[in-house]
């Protein structure tokens, strides 16, 4: 159906009638009818369903688990419990402390469980995390993965065998008594048991070496530590403590080392606590693509990847002297980077310089810079180092020559993929299929687990015992919340049978390793019983940090071994993107789904290209390429097709693209989405380098069928210049379908987001008010007087959002896709805007056009007191509470969709097809990708154990959008009451609000003024989007307040 009224539009290809928009707008609607299409047969086979029993549904007994996974009944019945045991309560909940843990990712967790089924995770404050990360969220979902191994295999020519345990325990150990050279493959080992396991059986097969290999390399700061230091980890960084902070190139609100740890850091020293004396950090970020990190910072300097240690040693000599080569540097880069130098030098002590260069000379000038700025010992700190990152690309290639040679005759393989992720992967290929006994210790597919012998599968973690030491001083433990769904067992026990040990218990083992080497490190407790078990309770145990390293390095001797810059005309860059890391999260349909925070795009990896302003009307991409061109991209001897996305910050001359797609061994959610560039990164000196100035790119070549990206419009004023004058570029471009110029302020007067200097606070706080009594005169002059007087008694939800904590993490949206049975809708449905989040996170660029600053603006349901919503609906399906919510009634609705067109905030989904797979209709049950799936995502019983079964899981054709957890409001009432008192503040938290690890949303009762929410609604800083249309919004945002620097743009 296409859009009659030209003055509605959505994005650029709306507004200037595309004929490709056009026509997939028109598809929303089939030409003929709904019966004739669901009852063909060709469709039905075309849909990739399958039909189904009408009847079926999950069984959420203590059996369902085994009925899900083993059985293939028609009818699925809820199994009563035959012994019930004594800690179950059915309809309540219980949690345990646990730790997530997925290579060199890791976080402590509180696991909700419902009827000894987990469901949701929770951060666990009492081990130093209060929030969460999106890929922790979505770690239940694995648990549930139906692709998942289910049993012990045997590779029979190309074919993969059933076996049982006693065969292949009998098989491996055989093949080992006969090996004389044997090499463990892992990711970084963080637990002290699965250490003590491992150490048991090199010990039993003494020439046994362990190699460490993670998905993506940190050999670069290792090794400068402990060339530096003797330690060789990663300090512990407080960015918290820090006024002045400069990023090279490190995605520490994304990926980098601890990202959940250093957002709730780094909002400490953003957000304003005195408008009055106004101060926060400083942020410069050093980089050539537009990085989560460098979106939120102040000031970022343009730097080409191959000029990154330049820019590293300009700065060195800046502060400590010394002198390299700097051609690769623009005149702007080098006059931020002198202005940088002042700002550090004026916060000795309370500064910070980090670095994600892999390159072991650049992270020692780093080294060197924060010795010279005196930050040893007070922003950053070797006793509470980070052990998550231990993997070594030295070893790694030992090991492949190792292998080419055939001098191993047996290698485990424990949680890592380097068949995919590893620089070298074909060499690594090549050497491997020379090692007569390859045994992986797998979960599930991958293209390393592809070219073994023989398959253990391992538990998930909330199947498992177990513990982790991430960081020095607090060791966490992992506990099972679920009997084993299949036959698996954990690498730990297999470790431990085929060295023969005399104990193969996990619990055992673990309580052994406690005692030994826990426990001694506390004092708090005298007997272990009453220590294990207060640790079992917590989730582990603070012991405190070790012993601080003292520096010792000799950084101006590093200064030769920088990377040296190229003169290409494109380079390219390599990144992890925050969703599905460099492939091991692939499979995850959740994570897929998520939008990546700055691109906004879904199921796939888009190539970024530098966007310009032709003066007058036009955002111009590189080349003339608009979003969704499909180009040829050649690095190296390598070329691939992929999609285009024009990125606001990226530097002329460059271009960027996420590592972690094109995987050809994995389940269907990975497998084949995007391409696989994990191969075209260049190695220095035996260190992975994560760009290649060796790129090319091709004119279009086609256009990508199924665009999938959530946000059209991307910006809220950036700048440039017209005739000397600063105009606002974006408002400019608003009048190209008429070939006139836009009206300055059609955005930007529109109270969507408001943003100031730290510096002009007093001055746009002046404005702010005045803009806030402007819009409250004109809604005083309407006809709606509203029921005030109504909220005021009883409770008034209401959410409180703070922008300059917000960096657009995107936990929340995983989180509330968790708690609220919110479906996956997959890669052509997101390209049709059928997607289905309740919450999402919109980035608007602000600023100069060339390099702009960015604000992340959770949107959700507003809740409005006055909600437009509400009044057109023709059978009252969506109504307002006296509670101050906006309730659904999902079996009322008819799907007109009145509420969701007049919704100013477009946050309310229409179900446009059975999403959950619970109808019989096979054309109604999209396909998450073109992978041949037999059974839709959703529909398998196993997928579904992780419903929350306190939320109604919603049919086709009905609209759907946040609830403000109102189902954790009603727990809230329920608790209160059980314990005779009244509801308190902190009884209830939104999903949201209990995942965000910067504390950016509070949630909670505007009725109680001594209530967090009401501090935070006290702010001047606050202010009401699109309160000038008097819909009386429930959620409130703060000013965005940032630090910027004009003579730091560079």
């Amino acid at each position: 159906m296409s859009n009659k009224n030209s003055n509605v539009w959505i994005g650029d290809k709306d507004l200037t009638r595309d004929e490709s928009f056009i026509a997939i707008s028109e598809q929303e609607f089939a030409d003929s009818s709904l019966l004739e299409t669901l009852g063909n047969e060709e469709v039905a086979e075309s849909s990739k369903g399958n039909r189904r029993d009408f009847l079926k549904f999950l069984g959420f007994g203590l059996g369902a688990a085994t009925v899900a996974a083993g059985c293939d009944i028609p009818v699925k019945r809820a199994l009563p419990y035959v012994v019930k045991p004594e800690e179950i309560v059915p309809g309540v909940a219980n949690y345990y402390a646990s730790t997530f843990v997925n290579g060199s990712d890791y976080a402590p967790i509180l696991v909700k469980t419902r009827e000894a089924r987990p469901i949701k995770v929770e951060g666990n404050a009492a081990m130093g995390q209060g929030g969460s990360s999106a890929r922790a969220q979505a770690s239940v979902l694995d648990l549930y993965d139906t692709n998942r191994y289910s049993e012990p295999y045997v590779k029979n020519d190309e074919a993969w065998d059933a076996i049982s345990w006693a065969d292949l325990d009998k098989s491996v150990m055989a093949k080992l008594a006969a090996a004389s050279n044997i090499r463990i493959l892992t990711n970084t080992i963080m637990s002290p048991t699965t250490q003590a396991a491992v150490d048991a059986f090199a010990a039993k097969y003494p020439f046994t070496k362990i190699v460490m290999h993670d998905s993506v390399s940190y050999s670069g700061i290792l090794d400068a530590n402990q060339s530096d230091f003797g330690d060789r980890s990663i300090p512990g960084y407080h960015f918290d403590k820090a006024d002045v902070i400069v990023g090279f190139d490190a995605d520490f609100l994304g990926t980098w080392v601890s990202p959940t740890e250093f957002n709730q850091q780094y909002a400490v020293g953003r957000q304003v606590k005195d408008v009055k004396n106004p101060k926060i950090s400083k942020h410069i970020q050093v980089e050539s693509g537009m990085s989560l990190t460098g979106s939120n910072a102040d000031n970022r300097i343009l730097v080409k990847p191959s000029a990154m240690g330049e820019a590293i040693a300009y700065l060195y000599g800046k502060l400590v002297g010394g002198s390299a080569s700097t051609k690769g540097l623009t005149d702007k880069a080098r006059k931020a980077l002198d202005k940088t130098a002042a700002s550090l030098s004026v916060a000795k002590g309370k500064s910070l310089v980090v670095s994600g260069s892999n390159n072991p000379a650049e992270q020692m000038l780093v080294n060197g810079i924060n010795n010279a700025l005196g930050n040893y010992g007070s922003t950053i700190d070797f006793g509470s180092a980070y052990l998550n990152r231990a993997g070594s690309d030295e070893d790694v290639a030992d090991l492949v020559a190792e292998m080419k040679s055939g001098s191993v005759d047996a290698l485990i393989v424990m949680g890592t993929n380097p068949a995919y992720s590893h620089a070298a992967k074909t060499a690594f290929t090549e050497a491997m299929s020379k090692v007569a006994t390859k045994i992986s210790l797998a979960y599930a597919k991958d293209e390393t687990t592809a070219l073994c012998d023989l398959i253990a599968p391992v538990h998930h973690s909330l199947e498992s015992w177990g513990d982790v030491q991430a960081r020095k001083g607090i060791v966490t433990m992992i506990q099972p919340t679920i009997q084993p769904l299949f036959d698996t067992r954990q690498k730990e026990v297999s470790l431990m049978l085929w060295a023969g040990s005399s104990s193969t218990d996990m619990y055992e083992t673990m309580q052994s390793v406690w005692k030994n080497t826990v426990f001694p490190l506390q004092s708090k407790y005298a007997s272990f019983s009453s220590f294990w078990n207060a640790s079992l309770h917590d989730g582990g145990v603070i012991v405190g940090g070790g012993s601080s390293a003292s520096y010792s390095g000799n950084a101006s001797a590093a200064l030769r071994n920088i990377s040296k810059s190229a003169s290409s005309e494109l380079e390219i860059s390599f990144f992890e993107p925050v969703s599905i890391g460099n492939g091991q999260y692939s499979n995850n349909p959740w994570l897929q789904e998520m939008p990546d925070p700055v691109t906004r795009t879904s199921w796939g990896n888009y190539l970024a290209v530098p966007v310009s302003f032709d003066g007058h009307n036009k955002m111009i991409g590189l080349n003339g390429l608009e979003d969704g061109d499909m180009v040829e991209l050649k690095i190296g001897g390598k070329t691939v097709t992929v999609p285009v996305i024009k990125q606001f910050g990226q530097m002329p001359g460059t271009v960027s693209l996420a590592l972690g797609y094109g995987r050809t061994v994995s389940g269907p959610a990975g497998l084949n989405v995007g391409v696989d560039v994990n191969d075209c990164i260049t190695v220095n000196n035996g260190y992975a380098q994560y760009y290649n100035n060796s790129a090319s790119l091709s004119a279009k070549v086609g256009t990508e069928k199924e665009y999938s990206c959530v946000q059209y419009h991307h910006t809220y004023g950036v700048t440039t210049l017209k005739d000397g004058v600063e105009i606002n570029a974006d408002e400019e471009a608003l009048g190209m379908a008429y070939g006139l110029s836009g009206y300055q302020g059609a955005l930007t007067d529109r109270s969507v987001i408001y943003h100031s200097r730290v510096d002009d606070l007093k001055d746009n706080l002046d404005n702010l008010h005045h803009k806030r009594e402007h819009a409250q005169h004109l809604n005083d002059q309407q006809y709606y007087s509203g029921f005030d007087e109504v909220y005021e008694m009883g409770h008034h939800w209401g959410m409180h959002v703070d922008l300059n904590a917000c960096t657009g993490c995107g936990a929340c949206t995983v989180a509330c896709m968790a708690e609220n049975n919110i479906p996956v809708v997959g890669k052509r449905e997101v390209s049709r805007h059928h997607e289905m989040s309740w919450l999402r996170i919109d980035r608007y660029y602000y600023g100069d056009i060339e390099n702009p600053r960015a604000v992340y603006q959770p949107m959700m349901c507003q809740h409005c007191d006055n909600a437009p919503c509400e009044n057109v609906c023709p059978v009252n399906a969506t109504n307002h509470s006296s509670e101050g919510l906006n309730q659904m009634t999902y079996n009322r609705c008819i799907g007109t969709r009145y509420c969701a067109n007049n919704c100013p905030y477009k946050v309310r989904r229409f179900n446009w097809l059975d999403y959950t797979n619970s109808d019989l209709f096979p054309a109604n049950q999209p396909a998450l990708t073109n992978n041949d799936d037999s059974i839709p995502y959703g529909a398998d019983n196993l997928t579904r154990m992780v419903l929350n079964p306190d939320v109604t899981v919603r049919s086709r054709g009905v609209i759907e959008k946040c609830s403000f957890c109102v189902q954790r409001i009603q727990e809230g009432k329920l608790t209160a009451k059980t314990e005779g008192r009244q509801l308190r503040d902190g009884d209830v938290k939104s999903a949201c609000m209990t995942v965000c690890p910067t504390g950016a949303i509070t949630f909670g009762d505007q009725n109680d003024k001594n209530s967090l929410l009401a501090k935070k609604l006290a702010s001047p800083l606050n202010f009401i989007a699109l309160e000038e249309i008097n819909v009386r919004s429930s959620v409130n945002y703060t000013m965005k307040v940032n630090n910027h620097d004009e003579s730091l743009d560079a």
